[in-house]
């Protein structure tokens, strides 16, 4: 073909392209749509928000150990629940229940703790009482998997986070808009402390109550000292879990550790083992409790 000739198509052929774009870019501007234009991407949703705090729930399902069962607060080695912080009847201690509930607590409130639990057995509690599809339930474990006969039988940390978020696994499948009150784990090193001053106290530790902190109360030697130190690292690790595994929850408050820095004094302990809360103790836990729910936060 010859040059000239060439060169003609190739400008007639440059020209048409050139018209064709122009023709496509003009009916984007004005709108118009073309079979092989990309259509624009879709807007991201927006994140759920977190559900409003309520600080009036219309009723409460208690789980945990022994404390919420109000073990040895009324008589030696017996659970007196009347006397439970969360959900006890008596008037002076003032429980959660009767606070948040008034009237209706008898009827709107459940303690499905169960004393020597440990966080291996509150999935099944959570299961209990997810069935009621209460407004809060509180939860308040942990002391038992650092009280064992010794430091090396401890729930391990990681062994605990599991069970925990099992535990608000059940809860969700079965009450999914329940909202959580977690309390961290008592800081058992400073109720050693307090209530190694009780002789009584101390005989009744002897029958096998949380040895890995109170096993040979006046033993303050190295070895002793280093295994009750064990034991509240292990309690401080337990609390960093609950504090970790309630925040992924969108329902669910710590307690900041409140009940972990409270400072119990002999009058808040129970007469009878000087370890476990007495009426006076719930009282305070109650108190705690209310604070932390009913604050706007």
């Amino acid at each position: 073909m010859p040059d000239s000739r060439r060169s003609r198509r190739v400008r007639v052929t440059a020209a048409a392209l050139v018209a064709g774009a122009l023709a496509l870019a003009a009916g984007c501007s004005s709108g118009g749509g073309h079979p092989s234009a990309r259509p624009s991407a879709p807007a991201k949703p927006s994140p759920s928000p977190s559900p409003a705090w309520n600080r009036s729930p219309a009723s409460l399902a208690a789980v945990g150990d022994s404390i919420t069962r109000g073990f040895d607060a009324c008589s030696v080695l017996a659970d007196c629940p009347e006397v439970s912080w969360a959900t006890g009847s008596d008037t002076g201690v003032d429980s959660l229940a009767v606070r948040l509930l008034g009237p209706a607590a008898p009827t709107h409130s459940w303690n499905f703790a169960k004393s020597g639990a440990r966080m291996s057995e509150l999935p099944a509690q959570m299961g209990r009482a997810a069935a009621e599809h209460p407004g809060l339930v509180t939860v308040m474990t942990g002391a038992n998997d650092a009280c064992r006969d010794d430091v090396s039988a401890m729930t391990p940390v990681a062994t605990f986070r599991t069970e925990f978020e099992q535990a608000l696994r059940e809860l969700r499948a079965g009450s999914p808009a329940s909202q959580v009150y977690v309390a961290s784990v008592p800081d058992l090193k400073r109720l050693w402390s307090t209530g190694r001053g009780s002789p009584l106290g101390k005989q009744i530790w002897k029958l096998g109550i949380c040895q890995s902190m109170l096993a040979d109360a006046d033993d303050l030697g190295a070895a002793a000292s280093a295994r009750r130190e064990a034991v509240y690292e292990r309690v401080v690790a337990y609390n960093r879990v609950l504090a970790e595994v309630c925040a992924k929850d969108r329902a669910c408050r710590y307690d900041g550790g409140a009940v972990f820095g409270y400072g119990f004094t002999g009058t808040q302990l129970s007469p009878w083992d000087w370890f476990h809360p007495s009426r006076d103790g719930q009282a305070r836990l109650a108190e705690i409790a209310y604070q932390n729910i009913t604050n706007p936060g």
